[in-house]
């Protein structure tokens, strides 16, 4: 079975990171939670302790559907530069896999230079990160195989994006409706 694969560093964002783990394994999709601090517990940007399911050494992501990086800061930038996490996603870059981040996060694909003549969202002020990418400012941008999330308050409608991608429109409404959201 294919996982989604979302990333923790310390400082992320909590909304951002647990909002589409809890969604997603809702659509009954298979998800696991990484940390890249060499510990399963991570603390995020407003004291949240999780304790992710995996550390990235442990893992061979040869079963990988997508990638998800969560924002926040410190979290964004410490994604950014753990180099194990660089080199997956531009394996997965050249594969055209799917690779999708928010907030601060669409900056690690921006520093890598993946975004160029793409349509990209982020967190206000971090588009000066995402290296020839047309930035939208819309709350989710969808182009190719990346979709980028603007901030906290699109992390429902992020997650939703990603469950479309891999489910379709009818999981997503009828998941939607469990959840009270329309």
């Amino acid at each position: 079975m294919e996982t989604i694969y979302v990333f923790f560093a310390e400082g992320f964002e909590e909304v951002e990171a647990l909002t589409p783990v809890d969604v997603l394994r809702r659509g009954e999709l298979n998800v696991k939670t990484v940390s890249v601090n060499g510990e399963k517990q991570v603390t995020g940007a407003h004291g949240v302790s999780v304790i992710c399911d995996t550390l990235f050494e442990n893992e061979s992501f040869s079963d990988a559907a997508m990638l998800v990086l969560p924002g926040g800061m410190p979290g964004a930038l410490n994604l950014s530069e753990h180099e194990g996490l660089r080199k997956l996603i531009l394996t997965f870059d050249a594969e055209k896999k799917p690779l999708a981040a928010i907030c601060a996060a669409p900056m690690v694909y921006g520093k890598l230079g993946l975004l160029k003549g793409r349509k990209a969202t982020c967190y206000p002020g971090f588009e000066k990160y995402l290296d020839g990418a047309e930035y939208t400012a819309k709350l989710v941008e969808q182009d190719g195989h990346f979709i980028t999330g603007k901030g906290p308050g699109a992390a429902m409608c992020f997650a939703f994006t990603i469950l479309e991608h891999f489910c379709g429109k009818d999981k997503v409404r009828e998941l939607k409706a469990g959840m009270i959201i329309e």
